[in-house]
């Protein structure tokens, strides 16, 4: 299984409409990297990272003049061996960050061409434990109108959701209580879930907690910044709602430090910004030894895999930045749970006509 060819794009991917949280402000597109790894045999693995803003030219040059080089040459079968040369050559310019993103998407490729020579679906090679996983729609919405908000819902609904997320965060707090108050009375039971992508102070977030807590919700995403550990705690122990937190960690002793302080209730990796698939799972297994639930963030296509592989898995987030207009065969939802396609590999068969139509 020698790798004897890796090639890199980039794409900007316009979203269909413009979206908007409290970090991000207004997201009117993304930017893909995309890694196609080929062996002796012609074997083929991809793999890909996402970014918002900016980032993608960066990720692009430390595949192609950093790892590229490390990896052409060597053995595709040794994963672990391969991800540890490539976090310890981006170590001191990296320890997470942009360096993560890059290693991530040639990861996400390895374990592909792994499962792909197999002939397995990804999440039987990692350890095969439920091909439906629990889903919610995952809206990006902090600046729509109520009405546009409940019309999202509506809609996802429709698809076939049974869980729903909103954004929270904004400029007054009564606004954010209004907004779910309205999303409760839609959803009935349903489970509702909110993100605040950082937004807040420790004290803000304890605050919106206790003022968000009557409305039954399964989690309060990110309520502030991911370096402040002893905060997370005390919004989890004085706000009265669980947090959900991880998608801005870098690295499992990130989440190491942030579970071990009681600071999280879903860790909440992204195989994106943590490295790919190999710490991911690492960090699921860190979550399930503290008997903690584990969730995703993003990149739902591969996710679902992840999150079937396990056995503390709770939710996948079903993200707004999707390339289903890209793809063959698009993650398919049945009674409100994604299901992990049987194909080998990830099974994500990307339209390139269509990706390079799309991108500007």
């Amino acid at each position: 299984m020698t790798l004897q060819a890796i090639e890199s794009r980039h794409f900007r991917i316009p979203l269909a409409a413009t979206l908007s949280d409290s970090t991000h402000g207004d997201i009117a597109h993304f930017d893909l990297v995309t890694v196609r790894l080929i062996d002796q045999d012609g074997a083929e693995g991809l793999g890909y990272a996402y970014t918002v803003h900016a980032g993608a030219q960066a990720i692009l040059a430390l595949i192609e003049h950093d790892l590229k080089p490390l990896l052409l040459g060597q053995d595709a079968s040794r994963i672990e061996a391969l991800w540890q040369r490539m976090w310890w050559r981006l170590h001191f310019v990296g320890r997470g960050g942009l360096a993560a993103f890059a290693i991530a998407a040639l990861d996400v490729a390895l374990w592909d061409l792994a499962a792909r020579r197999q002939n397995l679906p990804l999440w039987r090679l990692l350890g095969g434990h439920d091909p439906a996983v629990k889903a919610y729609a995952g809206g990006i919405d902090l600046q729509f109108s109520t009405e546009q908000l409940l019309r999202q819902t509506e809609a996802n609904l429709a698809k076939g959701f049974q869980a729903i997320k909103m954004k929270v965060g904004r400029d007054r707090l009564a606004q954010d209580v209004e907004r779910v108050a309205a999303m409760r009375q839609l959803l009935g039971d349903r489970p509702l879930l909110v993100d605040a992508n950082m937004r807040w102070s420790v004290a803000e977030a304890i605050r919106a907690a206790r003022a968000l807590a009557p409305y039954d919700l399964v989690w309060l995403e990110e309520p502030t910044i991911p370096d402040d550990v002893a905060g997370h705690v005390r919004i989890m122990t004085e706000g009265g709602l669980p947090v959900a937190a991880g998608e801005n960690l870098h690295s499992i002793y990130e989440f190491k430090a942030l579970i071990e302080a009681g600071g999280v209730a879903y860790p909440e990796p992204d195989l994106v910004t943590c490295g790919g698939i190999t710490p991911w799972l690492k960090i699921a297994r860190l979550a399930e030894a503290a008997n903690l639930p584990v969730t995703s963030h993003g990149v739902h296509d591969l996710h679902v895999h992840l999150l079937a592989a396990v056995p503390n898995a709770s939710y996948l987030e079903v993200h707004g930045f999707g390339l289903d207009a890209f793809m063959a065969e698009p993650l398919v939802l049945q009674d409100g749970r994604a299901i992990a396609p049987e194909r080998a590999g990830h099974g994500i068969t990307v339209d390139w006509a269509a990706l390079n139509a799309a991108a500007t």
